[in-house]
């Protein structure tokens, strides 16, 4: 099991640092360019929701992005220490109202459990938010 760890401070600025390092992380694990941009994507989205809801936009919070590969799993975990939610009040959009009332924003979680394999939660309030997105490597055969 390999383990590969970035840290950035909660600015959208930063996003395209993660997106490079998950791509790059992807990448050498063996995906094909399609999973890399859905690994990049929901890792982004992740992010994205950590920076708006759980600090706020202040750019004095941290974010940390664990990678771990192994086994066929390619396992992202993203940490933060704002605001925490409940999951399971995050209601699967109605995509056919959601286009026709030309909405933005408000699919992170949605696209998050689209483009990953498995989206599990573990958020200790006022302490500690984890997202763990896997995505399992299918080989060709």
């Amino acid at each position: 099991m390999k383990t590969d760890t970035l840290h950035i401070d909660s600015r959208t600025e930063q996003l395209v640092t993660v997106r490079e390092f998950i791509a790059q992380e992807a990448a050498a694990f063996g995906f094909a360019e399609e999973d890399v941009s859905k690994i990049a994507l929901a890792v982004d989205e992740a992010c994205t929701n950590i920076i708006k809801h759980a600090y706020r936009f202040d750019p004095g919070g941290r974010i940390t992005v664990e990678v771990r590969r192994g086994d066929g799993a390619f396992t992202v975990t993203v940490i933060d220490h704002g605001r925490g939610f409940d999951p399971e009040a995050i209601r699967t959009p109605d995509m056919k109202e959601y286009l026709s009332k030309y909405r933005r924003g408000g699919l992170g979680v949605f696209l998050m459990r689209s483009l990953m394999d498995e989206v599990e939660y573990h958020i200790v309030p006022g302490e500690r938010n984890e997202v763990r997105m896997t995505k399992f490597l299918r080989r060709a055969s």
